[in-house]
């Protein structure tokens, strides 16, 4: 006798998590260090450019809101659209405006070239960064963290690389130099475009497994915790990023006015600095996937508070160590908070990507742009001993609710 079972009364096995792609995270890491680089490179050579254009420090303030507000405002849109309708090629498009950027500002002669040059720059990363995030999940393998972290590590390595390449490119050889430049976005085109190939091979063999097994993606925290624990991570977002704008658009300034040390000097401190926040961003995801994302979120954002104290205070010698310090300490912040947030409201990497990455630019933007203003009113120096006090805002991730042991999945 024959028996027939129903295909719906046989439990099906869940599916086990993908390997962990090292070789995509590394081309998507490199790419997100090419974009950075660049843009990091608008900042660097703001001392070139304010006494070439006779700029005051609101006007410099300008140009990094021009930036950040292109970088912030269109993430979240974009980010929403490729989690309805990924579109892995965004990569190229986004490095292709960033070009365009380049190029404007070699050749630029106005305030309102160099306004536009950053704007371009900027919305080249509006477009770059959502669908990378989401590519640097997708090859995760299941370890969120680590991906988020890698991922993260190229751009600030970026960040780090572009006053470098301002000191020892721009600075010598001046504005139209910036030309050259341009060969990083090229560069960049053509890694992220074998990426886009990847992540659309991947995508298919993906929607082909889940029509067979239909995946539930339910959030475990009920929508009001959602939503207050969000605006807590926005906070600490603003914490970070203000206080780091102080120091990514204004250390040279601050350098050059408190210890009266030359342009280079100061341009490959801050790229010392930069190097520590790179260094430090590769911790992060690692330790939150092992510790959890809260752990790291409070350690990094709160414990940071005695070093900005102190800092304002400092002889050149301990401002050096103090600030790598910092650096370390604050850059492992941001993959933990993006990879939470992402934990908290599942099935919407793009949205969440664009949401985070579009409001560290904006508040980043705002951030130089109001220190800016203040800097000319009070002076560089005493900008650092108010803003010494913004890290106290990482007293509220108290208010975040835990989510225990972060688990691999797919």
């Amino acid at each position: 006798m024959v028996s027939i079972v129903s295909t719906a009364d046989v439990p099906l096995r869940p599916l086990e998590p993908e390997r962990t792609a090292f070789t995509v995270l590394a081309a998507v890491s490199f790419s997100h260090l090419l974009n950075d680089t660049m843009q990091s490179l608008l900042t660097a050579i703001y001392p070139l450019l304010k006494s070439t254009f006779s700029l005051s420090f609101g006007q410099v303030g300008l140009m990094t809101l021009a930036l950040m507000l292109t970088a912030s405002l269109l993430q979240p849109l974009v980010g929403l659209y490729t989690d309805h309708r990924p579109t892995p090629h965004a990569l190229a498009i986004g490095m292709f405006f960033s070009l365009l950027g380049l190029l404007v500002l070699s050749v630029a002669w106005t305030f309102a070239m160099l306004l536009l040059a950053a704007a371009l720059i900027g919305l080249g990363s509006s477009v770059f960064h959502p669908e990378s995030s989401r590519v640097a999940r997708l090859a995760s393998g299941g370890r969120h963290g680590l991906a988020q972290s890698v991922f993260q590590v190229g751009g600030n390595a970026g960040s780090a690389l572009g006053p470098l390449v301002a000191a020892f490119v721009v600075a010598p050889f001046g504005q139209h130099s910036i030309a050259w430049c341009s060969l990083l976005a090229l560069t960049g085109i053509a890694v992220v475009w074998r990426v886009g190939r990847w992540s659309q091979r991947r995508m298919i063999r993906r929607s082909g497994r889940s029509a067979a097994v239909p995946l539930r993606v339910e959030s475990r925290v009920p929508r009001r915790v959602v939503v207050s624990s969000i605006a807590v991570l926005a906070a600490l977002i603003f914490s970070k990023y203000f206080y780091m704008a102080s120091l990514s658009s204004y250390y040279t300034f601050y350098l050059i006015s408190r210890f009266h040390v030359s342009v280079r000097a100061a341009q490959i401190d801050l790229f010392i600095f930069l190097a520590a926040v790179a260094a430090g961003t590769i911790l992060g995801g690692p330790i939150g996937d092992r510790f959890g994302r809260k752990l790291v979120i409070w350690v990094s954002i709160l414990g940071v508070l005695p070093f900005t104290l102190i800092l304002p205070h400092a002889t050149l010698f301990w401002t050096r160590i103090l600030t790598v310090i910092i650096g370390l300490t604050l850059a492992s912040a941001f993959s933990a908070i993006v990879v939470y947030a992402q934990d908290l409201v599942p099935g919407r990497v793009g949205l969440i990507s664009g949401l985070f990455f579009g409001f560290a630019f904006g508040m980043g933007g705002l951030g130089a742009a109001a220190l800016g203003r203040l800097a000319d009113v009070i002076g560089i120096e005493a900008v650092y001993g108010w803003c010494a006090f913004l890290p106290a805002i990482g007293l509220l991730a108290a208010f975040l609710p835990d989510l225990g042991k972060p688990r691999r999945s797919a």
